[in-house]
Formats: structure tokens, sequence, C-alpha cells
């Protein structure tokens, strides 16, 4: 394209925005934020002795920019755009993974939930949290303690509509849905679950104390041996909390690096006490600033944090320190420092999250260069395989078909970056317009979708990859070609190709087998590829055929619609269960009476 630089620069505004540099395949490199456009991207051209500004320099071959109101809002569209795009020489959180939060509903009579992701919607999230088994233990503790609901029913709408479920006879809820329980007392209930979550026990102790004293005193030692066994394991779950450091609510932040790689430890302090640590991978390059990496870290973390407290004590002082203390402070509405101590008991925590940093750098960073140099090793060898340059092969996307007998076609879309697989920009298809056993039809309908998704600026489909891979040979790669070519994309196509015992055999590249040595990391790297996209389309077909199947018997049941099947298979969880129970038992389930109970009951004795 016709870009001259040095012309363009002179038209930059002297306002707040983002800036996007792209290289010369028009892929995004570097997104930045300035308070002075003109000033602030004008500098990038200048002479530097920085190695890593040179080398993002060297690769810049146009950019553009988005002009803000303000400065806040720079923040906020830089940070989406890292998110989006993962440019190459942006500081950026390495993890992909899905870490569990808590969630509680904004809905009449609130429930507390497991939840994999912070959703776009009204709930409140407590999170992200490193360990699962952490966060279930809380939730398993919060129900025994306060018995709050877990039913998807909705209120007013399904108040007294059903008598209580088993949950109630089995003392696992209190049945606010046939008012047993004031929706007073249960959100009072569930105010005290979200102080424990937060960190604050010292009240729900002493009440459980006192609870079984009273207990021990009326000779209901029962009673009194559970209270005791729930203090204990309230004490356990807590033990992390013992560390005073004389502070309402803080996040202690200290780094360790290795390498191309930084460890991030954030100790969180609420209600004055340590109640809980994490740690997070950066990938940051050995060039960049300590203050850069900090800088990247807040703001990527906290912009999807569900709480930031009032302080942020820092090992060093972050890049845009006051700016991004002022970002913070109008997302929370209220005053939010960024603090760097250098004496007391701020520092004393600091120095405890930094040492905490390099031991867990120490137990993870060789396990971490391992990985980074099998990946590196294994994208080499195909990449001279194919004599292709190894940027072709940062971004993998790998597709298959599944169906027996052209029944419930599925198709599935996989995406490994840098070697590693980013399971949030999977996708699943499920086949429209191709009927039968037509697997080159049904992977031109699903490139063609994607590709279409793509032209749209579907954030689902933002990304193009460098190169496809396709689970078959010759026949397949012509389909995808063919979706290629009515999009007017430009993008290399490799098939997998399997021996006759349907193991992974090579890949097929412009019309020619490639052979890769079978004990190399390459074809290791491949035959990963080939099996998680055939797993993923597989593992999908098989959900459909299965929802089909269970809608096929129970649709048979008079009185039972809609919203009773999906009642009864969340209750009882497979056909089997739904069998083998009484009518008694049928009639507990959510949605159901005895009458409809009767019905499945019957249908079911019939059958047998």
């Amino acid at each position: 394209m016709n870009f001259d630089i040095s012309e363009e620069l002179k038209k930059i505004p002297n306002l707040p925005g983002v800036y996007i540099f792209k290289d010369e395949n028009n892929a995004i490199i570097y997104v930045g934020k300035a308070v002075n456009l003109h000033n602030r991207v004008r500098n990038y051209f200048q002479k530097s002795s920085d190695a890593k500004t040179f080398r993002l320099v060297q690769n810049i071959s146009h950019f553009e920019y988005v002009v803000t109101d303000t400065e806040n809002e720079a923040f906020i569209l830089e940070n989406n755009l890292i998110k989006l795009h993962w440019p190459k020489y942006n500081v950026r959180l390495k993890d992909d993974k899905a870490y569990p939060y808590i969630k509680i509903t904004r809905e009449r009579l609130p429930r507390i939930l497991f939840s994999h992701r912070r959703g776009k919607d009204k709930a409140k999230y407590y999170g992200p949290f490193v360990s699962k088994p952490y966060v279930r233990e809380m939730l398993d503790l919060i129900h025994r303690l306060w018995s709050l609901r877990r039913c998807s029913k909705i209120f007013p709408r399904d108040f007294e509509k059903n008598r209580p479920c088993l949950n109630y006879h089995i003392a696992n809820c209190k049945a606010p849905c046939n008012r047993l329980l004031s929706e007073e007392m249960y959100n009072n209930f569930v105010a005290e679950a979200e102080n424990f979550i937060q960190g604050k026990t010292t009240d729900v102790l002493s009440r459980l104390t006192r609870e079984m004293n009273e207990a021990a005193e009326a000779t209901e030692f029962e009673r009194a041996a559970e209270l005791r066994d729930t203090i204990a394991a309230l004490k356990s779950i807590t033990e992390k909390q013992k560390v005073e450091t004389g502070a309402d609510d803080r996040d202690f932040i200290a780094m360790a690096r290795e390498n191309d790689e930084a460890l991030m430890q954030i100790f969180f302090v609420r209600d004055g006490k340590l109640s809980g640590r994490e740690h997070y991978i950066m990938n940051a390059d050995e060039t960049s600033a300590n203050g850069e990496i900090y800088s990247a870290f807040i703001k990527q973390f906290y912009s999807e944090a569900a709480f930031i407290p009032k302080e942020l004590v820092i090992g060093e002082a972050p890049a845009e320190k006051d700016s991004i203390s002022a970002w913070l402070s109008g997302i929370t509405e209220r005053q939010v420092l960024i603090t760097v101590p250098q004496k007391g008991e701020k520092l004393k925590m600091v120095k405890l999250a930094q040492t905490n940093a390099e031991l867990t750098m120490s137990q993870f960073g060789a396990h971490i260069k391992k990985e980074a140099e099998r990946n590196e090793n294994a994208l080499k060898e195909i990449a001279n395989a194919l004599n292709l340059s190894e940027t072709f092969l940062q971004r993998i996307e790998a597709y298959d078909i599944s169906n027996i007998q052209g029944y419930e076609s599925v198709g599935s879309m996989i995406v490994f970056e840098n070697g590693t697989a980013k399971k949030s920009d999977y996708r699943k298809f499920r086949l429209k317009a191709v009927i039968g056993p037509d697997d080159y039809a049904g992977i031109e309908e699903i490139l063609s979708r994607r590709f279409k998704r793509f032209h749209e600026n579907s954030e689902a489909f933002s990304k193009l990859p460098e190169i496809i891979f396709i689970d078959g040979g010759k026949g397949q790669i012509s389909a995808v070609e063919n979706a290629l070519y009515e999009h007017e994309l430009t993008i290399p196509v490799c098939g997998m190709v399997k021996d006759d015992r349907h193991r992974t055999r090579g890949l097929l590249f412009q019309s020619e087998e490639i052979n890769l040595p079978r004990h190399g990391e390459g074809f290791k790297l491949v035959t990963r590829i080939q099996d998680e996209v055939h797993r993923f389309a597989l593992e999908y077909h098989r959900k459909l055929r299965a929802d089909t199947q269970v809608r096929s018997v129970l649709d048979e049941i008079p009185g039972i619609g809609a919203t009773r099947r999906k009642e009864l298979l969340k209750h009882f969880k497979n056909i089997e269960a739904i069998r083998n129970a009484d009518i008694e038992t049928l009639s507990s389930a959510p949605s159901m009476n005895k009458k409809a109970a009767e019905a499945v009951y019957n249908f079911f004795n019939k059958e047998s």
C-alpha cells in the first residue's frame, strides 16, 4: 500500500487516543495509548537506543489511530484491542485458560455459583482464582453454612408453584420458594456469605461458636458436633488469613522474570487479613522494562477483576502510574492509590510476595522454558518441511467434520497459537446447507461461514490464521480453497493425512506429501492438532446425538413439555435415573406435580 510514514506523522492530531502499528501483511503488531497522539507516535520514529523499539519500528509498514475524548477512554480501548488482537510487541498476560470465579446472581433470591468466566451480565463476580478445587470447597462450605438455593426457578413467577424439592428435605435448602424462609432473612444469609467470600470471617466464626456453645448447653450434642466440624472447616479454608497487615483492602504485587517470561504474584488482603494469593504469567520480551510489565499487567488484570481494592502496593512503580491510578479510580468511583513502599509493613509484604514470585518461577520456570522450546522446535521443523517462514505458523486453525452416515453433521475449528492450544478461540459448527455424508461440501460450508463472519467484523472470528490445517487430503484441501476464493482471501492450506490404521502419517501441501520425522517435535505437534480437532468435533457430535435421543424418549410422554423435560434431565442427570425413580421422587423434581410424575412413571413401566 502507498503509505508515506513521514507525511502521515505530520497529520496526527494533538489529542488523546490509541495508535495501532501494522506490518506489511496488515497484521497488528503493537497497540499503545497516548495523552498526545502527535508527540507519542513521532517519538517512535526518532533515533532510539532501545532494542525493542528499534525492532518494532523496523517492522512497521503503516499505522492507524483512534482519537478519544479522554485518557481513560484511551486506556479502555487500548486494553480491549490488546486482548482482541494479541499484538506481537505488546506485553500481555500469557495465560489463556479460564480462571474460575464465584458468581452472585442479580435476581430475586440470589444464588451463589461457580463460573468459568466473568460474564457480561449484571451479576457480581469474585475472583479470578487459580485453584478450581479451592473455589468448589468454598462453595460447598457456603451451601453448608447458609443453605442457599441452587435451583433455576424464576421469582416471583415460581413462588409456591410446587412443593419444596428434595434439597429442602435433606436440609440443603430452606425453601424460600415456598416462603418457608422470608426474603429478608434469605438476603441476610447471602450478604453474610458474601462477607465470607471477601475474607471477612470474624462475625461468622463468632456466630457459629455461640450456636455451638448454646447447643452443648442444651445437650444437643449432635448439633454441637456438627457446628464444631463446620467451624473447623471454616478455619481450614481461611487459614491463609492469619497474616495481619493493618489494612482494609489492598493487593500486594511483585514480579519475577526469566528470559521472555514474567511471573506476577498477587497477595489479596481483605479486611486487614491475607485472604489469598494467585500468580499469573506474562509474555514479556527481555528488553521490556519492569515498569512496562507492571503497567501492562495492572491494566489487563484489573480491567476484568471482580473487585478493585483501595490500594495497590507494588515492588516497582509502573509506567504511567498516575494515569493508571486515575483510570482505576474512575472505574470504582472512589480513589485507588498505587504505592511503592520504602519501609515498614507494606515493604515487608511486598518482599514476601517477591520471594513467593521467585519461588514459583523457579518451580514452574523450567517447565515453561521446556514447553516453549518444544513448541519452537516443532514450529521450526514444520516450517522447514513446508518451506515456509515460521510466521506462517504463529496462528494455526484446524478443521474437521464429524457425522455418522450424514446424520447430525457437525464441524469443528480449533486454534493453536505459537504451538499451544488456544481453547478460548475454539468454535463449533452445525451444518445447515449440507444434507448427507458429504465431507467436502461440509468443509466448504463451515469455512465459508467462518470467513463471512470475519468480513462482518464478528468479534468471535476477528482474527485470521496464518495457515489452515484440514483433516484430510486433496478433496478437503480443495474445499477449503473454494471457500477462500469465494471470500477473496489468500491463506496457505495444509492437509493432515492418516495411514491405514487411522494414525497421523504426514502433511499434504501444494499437492506434495510431506513426511516429518516420526519422533520429531514437528510430527508430534501435527499429531496433537489432528487428534484435538477430531476430538472436539466428535465430542460435539456425540452431544447432539445424545440430546436428540433424549428428546425422542421424553417427548412421547403426555404432559411433559420442553420445560419439564429440561428440569427432569437437570435434576436426575440421565434417562436411567428418571426410569428408576418412583412417583414421589419424580414429584419432587422442579416443575413437576403428581399427575406429571404418574405420567412419567407409567410410561417407563409400560415400556419396560
